[in-house]
């Protein structure tokens, strides 16, 4: 069976590197990217089963990321994970599509099921 591609974004060193680990621990192919330019590009070069992506960085923010992959992409999921919930944040990214929106610190549990739930895979 193929493993499932899925970006990272997060302008946060530690943070991307951290969840770029523990999703290759869970057998998942990953791609990391610094920014959502980079997470972008990277999605305009390859295709990915899901996305997350931090929902605060400082050149596009995760809602542009998950409108622009709308645009092109549907069907992709896309998860937003943010330190700053924030109820409008919150209403704009579900209205725009996004499958969940997470706050951090993630739980590792909460991750696991979201992203089976995402990938349609059982929990």
């Amino acid at each position: 069976m193929e493993k499932k591609k899925i970006l990272v974004v997060d302008d946060e060193h530690n943070s991307r590197e951290g969840l770029t680990k523990i999703l290759i621990k869970e057998g998942y192919d990953i791609v990391a990217a610094e920014s959502g330019e980079a997470a972008l590009k990277e999605a305009a070069k390859q295709d990915f089963d899901l996305i997350i992506t931090d929902l605060k960085m400082p050149d596009i923010s995760g809602i542009e990321v998950l409108e622009k992959i709308r645009e092109k992409k549907p069907n992709v999921g896309v998860i937003i994970v943010t330190a700053y919930g924030e109820v409008n944040s919150y209403l704009k990214a579900m209205t725009l599509g996004a499958f969940e929106y997470l706050n951090k610190p993630i739980k590792l549990d909460e991750l696991r099921r979201v992203i089976n739930k995402a990938l349609g895979q059982p929990s």
